[in-house]
């Protein structure tokens, strides 16, 4: 199957909603562009400390994760943060994976991104279904009867 590397922007979210009140100038705004593992079986996204560190993302919780190998240890869970692949983007909480670890974008970002991973090809594509904008499914509810 092989692993599919893909390219995406980061940027720290805190740092965007200080821009667009005029409380820092744009380029303060803290950003990377990195290559991550699109790893479906991945719950969420997984960025290595120093790049945590070097977009100014605050611990908000922890989390008891478990690697492939079926180890398990509690993580630091970060504070928002925009990841954009293409013209497509969401607003996430990562996982702080060890210092040097790859980066993962997994299920949850994929999901509401509405992107596939396609291993013949080696990138990330939208659904058949929702080509232009990411398709995002909810339960209509009935009309409230007062």
């Amino acid at each position: 199957m092989g692993e599919v590397k893909v390219e995406v922007e980061l940027e720290n979210a805190g740092d965007r909603v200080l821009a667009r009140y005029g409380h820092i100038a744009e380029d303060q705004v803290r950003s990377a562009r990195v290559r991550v593992l699109a790893d479906s079986g991945a719950r969420m996204l997984m960025l290595p400390q120093e790049l945590v560190e070097s977009l100014g993302l605050l611990e908000v919780r922890r989390a008891r994760v478990t690697y492939a190998d079926e180890r398990t240890e509690e993580r630091p869970i970060a504070e928002a943060i925009t990841i954009r692949v293409g013209n497509r983007s969401t607003l996430v909480q990562c996982i702080v994976g060890p210092r040097g670890s790859e980066p993962l974008l997994g299920q949850i970002e994929l999901e509401a991104m509405d992107l596939l991973v396609d291993c013949a090809g080696q990138c990330l594509v939208p659904r058949s279904e929702s080509p232009d904008l990411p398709l995002i499914p909810i339960k209509q509810l009935a009309p409230r009867t007062t």
